[in-house]
């Protein structure tokens, strides 16, 4: 240090202490300036050395853990390059670009995300959308605040503002019990079938066979606007003493109109059962009233039709079976030996024919023409 001012000292053609001099002159007219007295403003400078400092140290510690890109000439972007991830406040081309995405057919997929339900899509239908000439026109629009696609800014370019604004991630298929250190149960639960457990990336790659999930939700105006009918709800609901009395009184008649309603629905069911058991003894196989009262149908088709009989179950023909039994027969002679082919034929003749007999043991009507 005492080299250096001696260096700046002798350049300008003074002595150290004459230097030193000047320099605590020049900092107490700019204490003076700033209405700071000299020890408080080199305190204050020293502060403001030490936050810079700190700040070094961060951004150092930054880019050693984010990895420091070589430079490269400007070009188009490479399929399947990494992206950085800098979170802070999102773009609003990144912002206009996923709520236009929102907007389009990607065929996305529901999946499962710590617990939360995401839609997940393919890169290559979000590239596809881009370099649409529904983008195209969506750009030319006023106000949109989507970038425009040009050699130097392709679509793979626009992509990337999603994931750097962390408003799409990439994802992969996770299994939702990892990590968890027990055994598997012993009768795998039911999954509802293409509904993937996920988990994000830390390399934010892109590539067109790739999924990623969107984190942009847009406006919540229709959660915020349900959310507040609900409490206004409750809160009407704790102030009911409070109401005028005509009110209380009509919601007294429409709370017994109710429970008139569910009463006579009870009744209406019990009513029916018995209706069946009556019938299912006098005039087989049963009547039933409201047959589709408690089937999934909606809820005017649950009161049609009226009445309906009981459908009975068809039974299975057991012509099949019969076949398979005389197929697995094989006869035999007197002293136990199988019979030659003659006998065989004959055998299976009279098996097939003592069947044709069987079947046509049960009486029928036939109509005969009238002479």
């Amino acid at each position: 240090m005492q080299q250096a001012m001696a260096a700046e000292a002798q350049k300008r053609g003074m002595t150290p202490q004459q230097f030193q001099a000047a320099q605590r002159a020049q900092l107490e007219a700019d204490a003076k300036k700033a209405g700071l007295t000299f020890e408080q403003y080199i305190n204050q400078l020293k502060q403001q050395a030490y936050q810079n400092h700190q700040r070094q140290q961060q951004l150092a510690q930054q880019q050693q853990a984010t990895g420091q890109q070589s430079p490269t000439t400007p070009g188009p972007p490479q399929q399947g390059q990494q992206v950085p991830i800098n979170p802070g406040t999102p773009d609003p081309r990144a912002v206009a670009v996923a709520k236009w995405l929102r907007s389009q057919d990607l065929k996305a997929r529901t999946c499962i995300l710590n617990g939360q339900r995401k839609d997940m899509f393919k890169v290559k239908r979000a590239l596809r959308a881009i370099e649409s000439p529904a983008y195209t026109t969506a750009c030319k629009k006023k106000n949109s605040g989507l970038p425009a696609l040009t050699p130097a800014f392709p679509a793979t370019e626009v992509f990337k503002l999603l994931p750097l604004s962390l408003l799409a991630l990439r994802v992969s298929k996770a299994d939702p019990h990892e990590g968890h250190n027990h055994a598997p149960p012993a009768k795998a639960t039911k999954r509802t079938k293409g509904l993937w457990h996920v988990r994000i990336e830390q390399q934010q790659d892109i590539s067109p066979d790739l999924h990623y999930i969107f984190l942009y939700e847009g406006p919540q105006w229709r959660t915020k606007l349900y959310a507040g009918g609900a409490l206004l709800l409750i809160m009407a609901v704790i102030m009911f003493p409070l109401w005028p009395v005509k009110l209380r009184i009509g919601v007294w008649y429409l709370s017994m109109g109710m429970v008139g309603l569910i009463g006579l629905f009870f009744l209406m069911a019990i009513f029916r059962l018995i209706l069946f058991v009556a019938t299912m003894f006098t005039v087989p196989p049963g009547l039933w009233l409201y047959p589709n009262l408690f089937e999934d149908v909606g809820f005017f088709d649950s009161f049609r039709p009226v009445w309906g009989w009981q459908e009975e179950k068809k039974k299975k023909s057991k012509s099949s079976k019969k076949g398979h039994d005389h197929k697995s027969v094989t006869p035999t002679t007197a002293d136990g030996q199988t019979p030659s082919a003659p006998i065989t034929a004959a055998t299976s003749t009279a098996t097939e024919s003592g069947a044709y007999e069987r079947r046509n043991l049960t009486p029928r009507i036939e109509e005969v023409e009238e002479d």
